[in-house]
């Protein structure tokens, strides 16, 4: 079944690539489909299009359907074009004349737009929470190891003292700004465009306001020829906020896969957490966050693709939209899952205690060295001649007593300022 069928077949190529994927990529927004459904059967009802017995009977319809998508059994074969073909096929099968009348004032272009903003809405509601949870695991582990130094680099070369709790809560407050961004993306997508139809709106005297209430958006996308044009726009500023989310969590993992190395030592994982080699018995590969780190970084180039499929399309639709989906909807379930994982297996990581007096970290205190003199007087560029000449000559002999006190610094962590951040 095609909503657009006129009386004859297209060709079974045409139709196979027309189609492509969509029948199982449309599983995800199925729920959403009917939610758009409901409140569009709502609104013509509340204009005279249809009966309240016929909306009775459209309610019922539609959430048996819903029941169906919920437990898993809800299957769209290849006899049907898309999940909205087959939700319509499913109401005029139970109900008659009465499910031929679902997709009055509507076209098939805004029912799969209002279904993807209601699936971007409530996915980007549920990795918000994902990141949350993540974010306080991040500070307690902070909280944890806030006394247990690490060695910190600049271009991969010791530079100066850091702290585990530096290094935890430093990603847990880099998730805020990525947030931040989720958040500003979940009001761009809160906006109703139900009612836009092919693009151009409809000539029957639809209530906007009402499915906007029904669906629990906040506003609507007023222009109608706007609504249609934020598809392509919606994906690409989606795609910019899972990117940076999916940046901070990538260089996280790569710091994981480094300090977990022979040359580092820092941490470990238990044995259960890690794959082996099939040649070398002793080996524990960090598979998991290598994988992480691969996944986020294919999620960072999402947004390129949705640029370049949308980036010079006039207004109006188009078929290159049905590109977007897919691998949209794969970020949202990959990043998900990065999400997941990544809590699950850093709440196992077992800090070690680094030994600073190993002579590789013998420079680590030379700022620190450098300080010290400063506070007995010296100039700044003076002490550091001093301690570089101490450097030089291989006399110098580090000071590991040094506090750091100031905001920020890993004597002085601020967790609960830094919690207090997350946006609400």
């Amino acid at each position: 079944m095609k909503l657009w069928d006129k009386g004859y077949a297209i060709d079974k190529k045409i139709e196979a690539f027309t189609v492509g994927n969509d029948r199982e990529i449309d599983l995800h927004i199925a729920k959403y489909d009917v939610q758009a459904s409901l409140a569009h059967a709502v609104m013509l009802e509340a204009i005279g299009i249809i009966t309240s017995e016929e909306l009775s009977q459209l309610k019922t319809g539609l959430n048996s359907i819903a029941t169906s998508i919920e437990e898993g059994v809800f299957t769209i074969d290849d006899t049907f074009e898309d999940v909205h073909s087959k939700i319509e096929f499913e109401l005029t099968k139970t109900l008659g004349d009465v499910g031929k009348k679902i997709h009055t004032a509507r076209s098939r272009n805004d029912q799969v737009l209002v279904a993807l903003h209601l699936y971007y809405k409530d996915h980007l509601k549920q990795i918000k929470t994902k990141a949350h949870t993540f974010f306080e695991t991040l500070l307690s582990l902070a909280e944890t190891h806030k006394d247990q130094l690490l060695p910190g680099y600049t271009h991969l070369q010791v530079a100066m003292p850091s702290s585990f709790g530096l290094w935890f809560s430093a990603y847990a407050e880099l998730l805020i700004d990525d947030v931040h961004l989720l958040n500003a993306v979940s009001k761009i997508v809160d906006q109703n465009p139900l009612g836009s139809a092919a693009g151009y709106g409809s000539s029957f005297p639809i209530d906007r306001q009402i499915t906007t209430e029904e669906l629990q958006f906040s506003t609507l996308k007023y222009n109608v020829v706007a609504a249609q044009l934020s598809r392509g726009k919606n994906e690409r500023t989606i795609a910019s906020a899972l990117g940076a989310l999916s940046n901070t969590m990538a260089r996280f993992a790569m710091d994981i896969c480094i300090y977990m190395s022979q040359n580092f030592r820092f941490i470990s994982f238990p044995d259960e957490l890690t794959t082996g080699s099939s040649i070398m018995p002793h080996k524990k590969n960090p598979d998991v966050f290598e994988l992480i780190r691969g996944k986020c970084n294919k999620i960072q180039a999402l947004h390129t693709e949705m640029l370049l499929i949308t980036n010079n399309l006039p207004s109006g639709y188009h078929r290159d939209f049905q590109l977007l989906k897919e691998n949209m909807i794969n970020a949202f379930e990959d990043i998900s899952d990065i999400l997941d994982i990544f809590n699950f297996a850093i709440q196992q990581i077992i800090v070690k205690d680094i030994d600073l007096n190993d002579e590789k970290y013998k420079y680590l205190f030379t700022v620190d060295s450098i300080n010290n003199l400063v506070v007995a007087g010296m100039s700044f560029r003076e002490a550091y001649q001093n301690i570089g000449d101490q450097v030089q000559n291989n006399t110098y002999q580090p000071d590991l007593g040094k506090k750091h006190t100031h905001i920020g610094s890993m004597g002085n962590l601020c967790l609960e300022e830094i919690r207090a951040k997350f946006p609400k």
